[in-house]
């Protein structure tokens, strides 16, 4: 080979290299690119060793694609013969990204090698040739692994790597031709051998349960908020002397770890949770890396159908909750109004109703539910807007609110002569929450009377309920009583179709039936399945499921700072994905507040720290602040980390 590689570095045959170990104690690095053959050379030299009498540890460094051991640690191994590779110790990293956390993986390279009496003859690398972070783990498992010879593993223009990297090195550098070893499997390939060995490894695990809330948890673990980030995680359980234990989470239920592990007898001394995770398909990858649900979304035309205005303060705050977009549509100075819309079913729900004037009228076409705070001009104002733009055939239009609503709205309605509007008039449902009970009437633009409809029972503040979500109210005080919303997405549970395939089962009703027991929490229930086995579904659920939380988007604004208040919202908001909360005043002005029943930047922040909300978006601030609006986000970040803010891009009108 006649490059700059063969010119820098003398070449070693396999036998020579053979000869060369078995009549020394020198310690071996074999490093090469991802795929050129190390894991096989690595297999030859310790079988060959070991028929020769010279039983040899390896150390395997390569977390992703390692030929040994566990995926996601330091793995130390010995040839066995017919048994073949017997693992001696590991050292968790819970990553199979060696050039992200290489500092990890030469600290647990180390603390392995530390620890082990028997010898250790062969190293072998992470499959990383190129760039800043293959140069400095070479030199760190040079220098802390303890090397004496480095033999790199080269095919044809990979030779050419890390030259200069090498020829720095204190030690001596052999170049060995990869010939036939040299295969490069494709990447679902390497995740289908990865995920075999940690199955095997798993293979008789059982499950278990740890509190976090005397564990330190270390690591790059997700956020503890969102129990979803932490389902299948390659978890490290340690024990005072490393990480030698893994395990993998179930699922996470409040400070509560539920764990698939080989021993369930010991606690650990800590809990170590980097990146890797098992995916829907059951492989053992890298988790992307965790971002919030943020509020800077850009949404699609038909959830924000107008154009911005120029006031950057103004520019309508955005959320993305599941398949929804939730738009505060007058910004976080105009007046309430938050456009729910779910494209999947080209349809939208109102949150107050404020100035509607941004909102086309085709989106009042498609609203089928307004969900009003309370009827201040501020909130209720804009429906004269949807009055006017359902004029037509349309169906009817539910309208939920304290009590009283029914009176106002047939007030703006008995304001408008209809004398000439016939059958193409609007008419409206209305429902007042009073404490457990719906009290309901039907209203059409023109009648001389509206309809009372009867009362209806309402569990815990339910207002709406259908299969794809649901809206619940509570009561608040403002010096007259205010409801705040909660919208919902039920449960979703998700089968993973590789596992279910592995299984041997075919489809059919048994997945109804073990969706349905998930989504209410009944892990008891048990699943008949089609061979006609009985199983229960919590079993089910860890072998081929997956559970996504609940979805909770919370809408709160124009309401008291009392005891009373913060208790009853803190508790309906708890865990919520997105909080939409007034934040009226500074803190400075906090006797206006306390005047006109309105909360302070600070207050909202700490009801949405003290509710663990994923995503805090403060709104309806008092136009004294809209110089300085930063002020008013300043206090409530103060307050409450997962502050959210609001986005200053809006979509182009189609």
């Amino acid at each position: 080979m006649s490059n700059a590689f063969s010119e820098a570095f003398p070449g070693i045959t396999f036998e020579a290299l053979l000869k060369r170990m078995r009549g020394s104690d020198a310690r071996v690095l074999i490093v090469g690119a991802s795929g050129i053959g190390k894991t096989t050379l690595v297999g030859q030299l310790c079988r060959a060793l070991y028929e020769r009498g010279c039983v040899a540890g390896c150390l395997s460094a390569d977390v992703g694609s390692p030929g040994f051991g566990v995926p996601g640690a330091v793995n130390l191994a010995q040839w066995g013969g017919d048994e073949g590779w017997r693992l001696l110790d590991l050292e968790a990293v819970c990553s199979l990204d060696a050039a992200r956390f290489r500092l990890p993986l030469i600290t647990a390279t180390v603390r392995l090698l530390a620890r082990q009496k028997a010898p250790v003859r062969v190293l072998d690398a992470p499959g990383l040739m190129r760039g800043v972070p293959a140069a400095e783990l070479l030199e760190a498992l040079v220098q802390r692994g303890g090397v004496d010879l480095v033999v790199a593993l080269v095919d044809g223009e990979a030779g050419l790597l890390l030259v200069r990297e090498l020829s720095a090195l204190s030690v001596e550098v052999r170049q060995l031709d990869a010939g036939q070893r040299a295969h490069r499997p494709r990447q679902l390939a390497r995740a289908i051998n990865r995920t075999q060995l940690w199955n095997a490894y798993l293979a008789n695990a059982l499950e278990c349960a740890i509190d976090l809330e005397r564990l330190p948890v270390v690591g790059t673990p997700p956020p503890i908020e969102v129990p979803a980030a932490w389902h299948g995680r390659q978890v490290g359980l340690g024990d005072g002397d490393g990480t030698r234990d893994l395990a993998e989470i179930i699922a996470l239920e409040g400070r509560r770890l539920r764990l698939r592990a080989r021993s369930a007898s010991r606690a650990p001394s800590h809990v170590l949770v980097r990146d890797a995770v098992r995916n829907d398909n059951g492989y053992l990858v890298t988790a992307r890396p965790f971002v919030r649900a943020a509020s800077q979304v850009r949404p699609p035309p038909d959830v924000m159908p107008f154009v911005a205005t120029a006031r950057g303060a103004d520019a309508a705050a955005v959320v993305r909750v599941g398949p929804a977009f939730a738009t505060l549509v007058n910004g976080v100075f105009g007046d309430p109004l938050l456009h729910l819309r779910l494209r999947q079913e080209r349809r939208s729900l109102l949150f107050d109703l404020g100035d509607s004037g941004r909102l086309p009228a085709r989106i009042a076409h498609q609203v089928t539910d307004v969900f009003i705070t309370h009827a201040h001009f501020d909130h209720i104002g804009g429906f004269l807007w949807l009055l006017r733009s359902r004029l037509g055939v349309f169906p009817v239009c539910r309208l939920y609110g304290p009590p009283g609503l029914m009176g106002h709205i047939e007030g703006l309605l008995r304001g408008i002569l209809w004398d000439r509007i016939g059958a193409r008039a609007p008419h409206f449902e209305v429902a007042e929450l009073h404490g457990d009970r719906l009290l309901r009437w039907h209203l059409r633009a023109g009648q001389a009377a509206s309809e009372y409809l009867g009362e209806m029972p309402s569990s815990a503040g339910l207002l709406r309920e259908e299969p794809g979500f649901s809206v619940s109210g509570i009561t608040l005080d403002h010096g007259t009583p205010v409801l705040a919303f909660a919208f919902e997405l039920p449960r979703q549970v998700h089968i993973r179709k590789s596992r279910l395939r592995a299984s041997g089962l075919s489809p059919g009703p048994w997945l109804m039936a073990l969706k349905a027991a998930a989504r209410v929490g009944d892990r008891q229930r048990v699943i008949r399945l089609p061979n006609g086995a009985r199983k229960a579904a919590g079993l089910l659920l860890d072998d081929m499921g997956r559970i996504a939380p609940v979805i909770k988007l919370v809408y709160a604004t124009d309401f008291g700072d009392t005891r009373s208040n913060r208790a009853l919202l803190t508790q309906f908001a708890d865990q919520s994905q997105a909080f939409f909360c007034e934040a009226s005043f500074l803190e400075v002005d906090r006797g206006r507040a306390l005047r006109t029943g309105h909360l302070t930047a600070r207050a909202c922040g700490e009801i949405a720290a003290g509710a663990a909300v994923a995503r805090l978006v403060p709104f309806h601030f008092s136009r004294r602040y809209e110089n300085n609006p930063h002020a008013v986000y300043a206090e409530v970040e103060a307050a409450c980390s997962r502050f959210g803010g609001t986005t200053r891009s809006v979509a182009k009108v189609d």
